[in-house]
């Protein structure tokens, strides 16, 4: 079976990630080359071309000899692609690549979070998302870590260092600013602040999680899958309920999930449209004259 590079691109709110690899049909795979890079007030379409142009650099392939450049998430920003995939789909997909076991999916990005039931194959078999409230999503916890001085990429281990969490509200992000505000000036420690808005992100997730009856490993991913701190608070959440235990696990390429996702299908996609091109010439060529 032919070896097909492909890539995937997925535009998101808050970060544009790219991903190309080799695989055959979509199945197995490996990873070529990779980037992120966070939008940050920047021109969409401008940063996902740059993005795209540097991994095919890295990759050693030319944009022009790519069969397939499947997006996910916003489209637009990517004109010159191939065919799209739900964002949803991708997901499953990379995180059955990066994660053999996992029949479900935890997304959680920069505006909203999702829960998704996967079979083994990495098939969608059922989702719920948090509610349009921004309290559960990494929007919320850069925002937050802004307020509080802390780099983004502190926020985890200062997290995990807490002894004494701060609550705070789980049901609006405007009241959870507020909470944080009062914490601040009542000198709450940073590191007790952290955890718990990770604890009130994580009580909803889990929630989601059940609500799926969601069974075995489930893989978190999404931009706050790099977040230490609330992947270990997932983990402590499931823990103190009574439902079948379920092991979280995440990858450091847990961002790229939907990205590695994409070029996967893709691959599988553009192997569906050449058999069908063949059998097509097949059919042509045994009713000619």
């Amino acid at each position: 079976m032919i070896e097909r590079i492909t890539a995937g691109i997925d535009v998101g709110a808050g970060a544009v990630k790219v991903a190309i690899t080799a695989s055959r049909a979509g199945d197995a795979g490996r990873v070529l080359a990779s980037a992120v890079e966070r939008i940050r007030r920047r021109e969409v379409h401008e940063l996902t071309a740059r993005l795209f142009a540097d991994v095919c650099r890295q990759a050693g392939v030319e944009p022009e000899a790519l069969p397939y450049v499947a997006t996910t998430g916003d489209t637009e920003a990517v004109p010159f692609a191939t065919g799209h995939f739900y964002s949803m789909t991708t997901h499953a997909r990379g995180a059955l690549f990066l994660e053999p076991r996992a029949r479900a999916v935890l997304d959680v990005g920069a505006l909203h979070a999702r829960a998704i039931r996967t079979d083994e194959r990495g098939k969608v078999l059922t989702h719920r998302m948090t509610s349009q409230c921004a309290s559960g999503s990494g929007q919320f916890v850069e925002n937050i870590a802004r307020y509080l001085g802390v780099p983004l990429d502190d926020v985890g281990a200062l997290s995990q260092g807490s002894r004494a969490p701060e609550a705070v509200s789980g049901i609006c992000a405007v009241l959870a600013e507020t909470d944080v505000i009062n914490m601040v000036s009542r000198g709450v420690a940073t590191a007790d602040i952290l955890k718990g808005i990770h604890v009130s992100i994580a009580v909803r997730l889990a929630k989601l999680l059940r609500s799926l009856k969601t069974q075995g490993v489930v893989f978190v991913s999404g931009g706050l899958s790099l977040d230490t701190g609330l992947v270990d608070a997932v983990r402590e959440s499931l823990g103190e309920d009574r439902g079948a235990p379920l092991e979280v696990v995440t990858h450091p390429d847990g961002i790229l999930a939907g990205a590695l996702g994409a070029a996967l299908l893709g691959s599988y996609r553009h192997a569906q449209l050449e058999r069908r091109a063949r059998a097509q010439a097949d059919a042509a060529a045994a009713v000619a004259p």
